[in-house]
Formats: C-alpha cells, sequence, structure tokens
C-alpha cells in the first residue's frame, strides 16, 4: 500500500505550489491512475512521494518512507522519464549494468526481457530504439528488482493504441500479483479505462479520489460531435425541438463549425438536418471529457475534513519516531479509521485537507504556515513533516557495475587501439629522426610532448569513468547525477588501474616489436635499468588515470578530466621543477636507513632499496607533480563527498 499524507511543495519567490496539501491512498492489487492535466502537479506529486524533491509532507510505502527502508529499488520501481543511457550500449547491457546496482543476479535480465517482449531486441542499441521500445526498457528496469509497487510518469504518453493497450496488461498483471501499481496521465478516458481508482489533481490540489465507475459516470459523458458549415443554425434549430418535445438536450458550440450534443443521438440529429437541408460533414459519437470540477459533489466535504485530520495527525506523530516502523495492526486500523464514514456516495475526496468548494479553493501552504504560528494554533492540525531529498543510492556490487560499464561501449576499446598505433608510428618516427633516448622511444615519448599517447589515453579512459556517468547518469535516472560513494570510487579507481597497466604493457610491447620489424636488433634491446624505468612508467600511465577518474568525478565533465591530466605536466611539473632546482643547504642521503631505524625492524628481501628506489621516483619532478595531484583532487572529492551529505 502506499499512503501519501499532506504532500506540499516548496513555493518559488511569490508564486503558489505546485503541489498543495495532497492526500491520497493507492492500495495493493489494484491500479489506481493519478488524473491531471499539464501542469497540474502529477510529476511533482510522484517526486514528493519518492523524495526527490524538497517540500512538505509524508509517503509511506508498505508502512515506511523511502528513506528507513534500506534498498527503496526493491520496495518501488520508478518510471519518471525516458531511459538515460548511453546510445551505444545494447539493451542487454544497460540492464546487466542495472543488476549490478540493485544487487540482483543476471539471470533477472533474460526474465524481464521476455516479460517486457525485448527478446528481439535485446542486442539493440539504445541510441535505435523507438519511443514505444525505450517505454518497455524503461518498465523493464523498474520490474528488475521485483518491486511491490510501480510508481510510473505517463507511461503510455506518445505510444501507439496498440503499445499503450500492452502497457496497460502489464500494469494490470502486476497488480493482480498483489502489487500496487501508481501511474500519472492527462487522458480521463485512458484513466476510466484501465484503473480501478482514479485520483484528480487541478492546480495543484487534489479535486476527487473515486472509483473508476464513479468517475465514469460524473466526468465523462457519451456525446455526438457533429461538424457543419451551419453549424449555429443547426444548433438552434436541435435546441427548438427539444424544447418542444420536453427532452433534456445540451448543445455546446466550439471552436469553428463543430457542435457537441449531450442527450441526443446520430439519428435524431441526422433526421433534424435532413429535413431542414442543412449540410453535415461529420456526425459521431464520442465521450466528452466533463472537466475535473464534475467529479466533485458537494456531500461528504464535512467527513474529508475529519479523516484527513486524522491522517495528518498520525503522519506526524509517526515522523517523531526514530527508525520503528508502524505495526501492521496500526495500518488496519488507520485503514479503518478512512472508511469510517458509512455513506451511499461514492468515495469522492475523501483525501482532502481542507473542507472547501471547488470554487472556493483552501488555505495555501504559506497561511496554513502563519495560521501554525498564531497564537491559536493548538487547534489546528500539525503540519506534515518536511521531506528532504533522499541521495542517490550507490551500487550494491560497484565493482561488477564498473566493468559492465566499462566493457559495454566500444569508446574504451576504440581509444585503446588508437593510442597502441599512435605510439607504434611515433616511436618509429622518433627513431628514423634519432637524437631520442631508448627509453623515450620505447614509450613513445618526445621531449616537446607533455605527455606520451599512452598516458593520455589511460587519463582519457579514467575521465570517461566518471564523465560517461553524468552525461548518462544509469545510477540515478530519476534525478539525472551520480552517488559520490567511496565504494563507487574505488571500483572505478581500481579499473582503472588495471586498465592503464595493461595499455603501458601493450603499448612498450607493441613499439619494440615495430621498432624490431623496422630497423632490427640495434633498437629493440632492454634497457639496464628495465626495473626503476618499468615502474615509472607504470607510475606515470596510472597516476594518470587516476587524475582522470578524480577530476571527472569532481567537475562531472569528461573534457574537465582530461584538462586535469594536461594540466599536471603543463602547470604542475615546471613549479616542482622551479622548487627543486632552487638552493638547498639538506640533503635527503641515508633516507632508507633512518626509515629502518624508526620501524625497528629490518626490511625483507631487500625492502630498503625497493623503498628507496619510490623515494627516488616520487623525488623526480614528474613523480612529485603527480603526487601533489593526486593528493589535491584526492582531497577535493572527498570535500564535495562530505559537503553533499551535509546538505
Amino acid at each position: 500500500m502506499i499512503q501519501a499524507i499532506g504532500l506540499t511543495s516548496t513555493p518559488r519567490k511569490e508564486l503558489p505550489p505546485a503541489v498543495d496539501d495532497v492526500s491520497f491512498e493507492a492500495r495493493p492489487g489494484r491500479v489506481t491512475a493519478l488524473l491531471g492535466a499539464p501542469g497540474a502537479g502529477k510529476t511533482t506529486t510522484l517526486r514528493l512521494m519518492l523524495e526527490l524533491q524538497r517540500g512538505r509532507g509524508i509517503t509511506y510505502f508498505r508502512g515506511r518512507p523511502l528513506h528507513r527502508i534500506a534498498h527503496p529499488s526493491r520496495e518501488a520501481g520508478v518510471l519518471l522519464s525516458e531511459v538515460p543511457g548511453h546510445p551505444a550500449r545494447t539493451i542487454r547491457g544497460q540492464l546487466g549494468m542495472v543488476c549490478a546496482a540493485v544487487g540482483v543476479p543476471i539471470r533477472r535480465v533474460d526474465e524481464v526481457i521476455e516479460v517486457v517482449g525485448l527478446v528481439s531486441l535485446c542486442d539493440e542499441r539504445l541510441g535505435t530504439l523507438s519511443r514505444g521500445m525505450d517505454r518497455r526498457l524503461g518498465l523493464a528496469c523498474a520490474l528488475l528488482s521485483d518491486p511491490h509497487a510501480l510508481v510510473l510518469d505517463d507511461p503510455a504518453g506518445g505510444l501507439s493504441v496498440a503499445e499503450g493497450r500492452w502497457l496497460h496488461e502489464i500494469l494490470r498483471a502486476h497488480a493482480a500479483h498483489g502489487g500496487t501499481v501508481l501511474f500519472s496521465t492527462d487522458d480521463p478516458k485512458e484513466a476510466a479505462r484501465t484503473a480501478d481508482r482514479v485520483i484528480t489533481l487541478e492546480g495543484g490540489r487534489l479535486v476527487a479520489d473515486q472509483e473508476a465507475a464513479d468517475f465514469a459516470r460524473t466526468r465523462l459523458r457519451p456525446r455526438v460531435a457533429v461538424r457543419s458549415p451551419h453549424a449555429a443554425r443547426l444548433g438552434a434549430l436541435l435546441a427548438k425541438e427539444a424544447r418542444a418535445a420536453q427532452r433534456s438536450v445540451e448543445v455546446v458550440r466550439e471552436d469553428g463549425n463543430r457542435l457537441s450534443v449531450y442527450g441526443s443521438t446520430c439519428a435524431d440529429i441526422g433526421e433534424t438536418a435532413f429535413r431542414h437541408g442543412i449540410l453535415v460533414h461529420q456526425l459521431a459519437d464520442e465521450t466528452g471529457d466533463m472537466g475535473p470540477r464534475a467529479t466533485l459533489p458537494a456531500e461528504g466535504l464535512a467527513s474529508a475534513t475529519v479523516v484527513a485530520s486524522a491522517l495528518l495527525t498520525s503522519a506526524s506523530a509517526t515522523s517523531t519516531l526514530t527508525d520503528d516502523a508502524p505495526t501492521q495492526d496500526a495500518l488496519t486500523d488507520d485503514a479503518s479509521t478512512q472508511d469510517a464514514p458509512a455513506t451511499d456516495e461514492p468515495a469522492t475526496a475523501v483525501a482532502a485537507t481542507g473542507a472547501h468548494t471547488p470554487d472556493e479553493p483552501g488555505p495555501t501552504a504559506e497561511s496554513r504556515i502563519r495560521a501554525a504560528a498564531s497564537p491559536g494554533a493548538r487547534d489546528l492540525p500539525q503540519l506534515p513533516p518536511p521531506i528532504a531529498v533522499r541521495q542517490a543510492p550507490s551500487p550494491l556490487r560497484p565493482l561488477r557495475y564498473e566493468l559492465r560499464r566499462a566493457t559495454g561501449v566500444g569508446t574504451g576499446y576504440l581509444t585503446s587501439i588508437t593510442v597502441l598505433v599512435s605510439s607504434a608510428l611515433l616511436s618509429v618516427l622518433l627513431a628514423r629522426i634519432g637524437h631520442t633516448p631508448q627509453p623515450r622511444l620505447l614509450a613513445a615519448w618526445p621531449r616537446d610532448c607533455p605527455l606520451p599517447p599512452a598516458a593520455l589515453g589511460a587519463g582519457l579512459l579514467g575521465a570517461l569513468a566518471f564523465g560517461e556517468e553524468f552525461r548518462h547518469p544509469a545510477l540515478a535516472a530519476d534525478r539525472g547525477t551520480v552517488p559520490r560513494r567511496l565504494g563507487l570510487l574505488a571500483a572505478k579507481l581500481l579499473v582503472a588501474s588495471v586498465t592503464a597497466l595493461a595499455l603501458a604493457v601493450l603499448t612498450v610491447g607493441c613499439d619494440l616489436e615495430m621498432l624490431y620489424l623496422v630497423y632490427g636488433r640495434d633498437l629493440a634491446g632492454v634497457p639496464a635499468d628495465w626495473l626503476s624505468l618499468s615502474a615509472s612508467w607504470i607510475g606515470l600511465t596510472v597516476g594518470c588515470a587516476w587524475a582522470g577518474v578524480l577530476a571527472a568525478g569532481i567537475f562531472r565533465s569528461t573534457t574537465a578530466g582530461l584538462a586535469a591530466v594536461l594540466a599536471v605536466p603543463v602547470v604542475v611539473v615546471p613549479l616542482v621543477q622551479k622548487t627543486l632546482t632552487g638552493p638547498s643547504v639538506r640533503k635527503a642521503a641515508g633516507f632508507s636507513e633512518r626509515l629502518r631505524e624508526l620501524l625497528l625492524m629490518q626490511w625483507p628481501f631487500g625492502g630498503a632499496r625497493y623503498i628507496a628506489a619510490g623515494a627516488r621516483l616520487v623525488a623526480q619532478p614528474v613523480g612529485s607533480a603527480l603526487m601533489l595531484s593526486l593528493t589535491a583532487l584526492l582531497c577535493a572529492y572527498l570535500l564535495t563527498t562530505l559537503r553533499s551529505r551535509v546538505r
């Protein structure tokens, strides 16, 4: 069951709130439609329910708000917009990423693909999907964790009649298995045809809460659509004949030459037009929408106020609890309290929280706040608790998620191939020109270039790790951002390290092979100090990859990540060189021996030699600049993470 109580959005400046004091229920085993014209507050209501924007109110999903549920995706499947996946990723790859994010086994992908009818399209790329197929994929993402409730924002918008019928059959099947379905729509006919209960919003206020049959009877009326070049004359004749026959017929003149006739039939209107020689271009039966005001009768408003006050009081009391959720007995008592008023009228506007007529809107959020602050506020119900924006969840299996993200798109493979080819050609060109030391020749690193191709490629791949996340936020599609969690950062750094290490080894191997093929064994030898050179080479590529990951995570852009990688040799290295080449009266000779004395232990396996080599590596200008840059970027990332959590 979904219980929304007192949902009120935060007003902007002098504008009224988009949603003002909306309360309703969506029961399990039933399909509930949230109906309203564009701008009525449907999307804002859903976002307040899901704690995606600030406001007031509280929403219970089976007795608990979402921020008190350990895994919200397993309680509520959400579809608020199009699936923001990478256009080059396949449907199976996208669902595999979501599986790792929500912590379900990969076999669930095949089950969901079969349910939504995408078996034949599972290898299609997201950029080629039509509107209907994209909606199927979004529904598959919502069903992936097998949630109890489905919350969908205009799921049938832009779909054909057949696709819309299929979608509502899926929703009906989910409700038949005991699930709760809540979807928004602006089509009253669709709501009456597919839902069990219809909740109507107008101007951000709840104006009706009805069963589908009552909604269809009070709001949808059969009518005859007539088009004629003599519409005014035909309308007058129909009204005259209705008065003569004492029949209740309503003729509404619409735009142009169109009439809407209520209380008559096509046969009667056609006979009248024929007798008077009036040309008719269209004569068809339709179902007319009487507007949201037609669904709100005058009865039951007093009982609605009593029920809303009870709901609001219980919500305020529940919000003062710590982590204890309401028991099932309490929920049953609340449900029986709401059904207490025994009347023969349909359950219209049961959740409305003000006893006001449709022509006289009730108090706004600002007036209720001022009233609560007044001396006589003790007699008024308490305000609903504030809604804090719920943080985006971190993937439950971050390493598996990052591996599927990195291997699911061809960008990484294309970048690696480009780096290997350009590095091999550059090394051959440098060998032909001459005057290049062999270590730089193997790395294809000219003296005038800030970084070799392998380091640039590793930095670009690291920047893409976070840059693609912010451009196509698969982890938090409903809020368009990426969670800054340390587990996700560690997974990205680990995958970037392995990728950079492989790229560094393959680059040196390809360069050696090309030099051997072109110039023979003279330039294909291994340097004598290959161990220290290898450590420096691996440290450079891995450091560039980490700098790209951290900078892209801070500035939310691939371009910013790559710029940070280039800034290390262009900006930071000259500053470090200037500092190190200055006058010095002290030397760091004997660093490893003093470190061993400090730790009071013998370094095993010649560890002192490796410590000294590492210290010399860091003492180099490039190594020092890279270490300083990584330290600054890591501190900035941690600072932004803590700042977002504090907010």
